[in-house]
């Protein structure tokens, strides 16, 4: 049914809907979406009263404006539940701190080098820090031997997004996934909430019917036969 005008507080931002719409005259997209033509305001507001539908404003700017008949309520259900699936979908991106130092250990330097890597698969970014302690301030180059070394090591995955710079007594530069790595973790991401959705569509099945099917329609069951019964012995 067609809803009168809202206040400011509960109306639509963005779309005017039915007495809301300011225009004398508007032009009509039917609610299937045929083209119904120029017609005044009230006659586009009564042809939505009788399909119990709203009349809603999709393009104020064009001369005389557009205006769709539709479902308004379920329109703006259905926005929302798109825009949540697309924030389902998108890849949280992280800014991951991994610390070296000037005399890092080949061992730990490996190691850390391989969880970066890790990180930078999953979508995120990593920020490599190398930290001075007393005099190894005096050799910065140390540091950025290591931050391209690093650099090197990930370039498969990883490119430099911000390049070495100082900050006090800290040396660090930026690791970004290189477009391929993060589209393949919006790719699995996707996956994902598909892989959630489906089981949790499955749980929520009513129970299978019982295996025994019922009788099709014009079928009638067998009645029963009585067992035989024995006469009783004469005396």
């Amino acid at each position: 049914m067609i809803r009168e005008q809202r206040s400011s507080r509960g109306g639509s931002r963005d779309q005017r809907t039915n007495r809301r719409i300011r225009a004398r005259e508007v032009r009509v997209v039917g609610s299937d979406g045929s083209q119904l033509g120029v017609m005044p305001l009230e006659a586009a507001l009564d042809r939505a009263r009788t399909e119990g539908l709203d009349l809603v404003e999709i393009s104020p700017m064009a001369s005389p404006p557009v205006c769709k008949i539709m479902d308004y309520g379920k329109f703006k259900y259905e926005e929302k539940k798109k825009a949540a699936e697309t924030r389902r979908t998108q890849v949280k991106v992280e800014l991951k701190e991994v610390k070296l130092r000037p005399k890092t250990e080949e061992h730990d330097y490996e190691f850390k080098v391989r969880n970066t890597r890790r990180f930078i698969e999953e979508g995120n970014k990593a920020k490599v820090v190398i930290q001075f302690r007393g005099r190894e301030i005096t050799h910065k180059e140390l540091g950025t031997a290591i931050l391209d070394d690093v650099a090197k090591d990930l370039k498969e995955v990883a490119v430099v997004e911000q390049a070495p710079r100082m900050e006090g007594r800290l040396m660090f530069m930026i690791l970004a996934p290189t477009p391929k790595v993060a589209q393949k973790a919006r790719e699995l991401a996707r996956q994902a909430v598909a892989a959630r959705r489906a089981a949790s569509e499955k749980d929520n099945k009513p129970a299978a019917a019982a295996s025994t099917p019922a009788p099709e329609a014009g079928e009638q069951e067998a009645p029963e036969v009585p067992e035989a019964q024995t006469p009783p012995a004469a005396p």
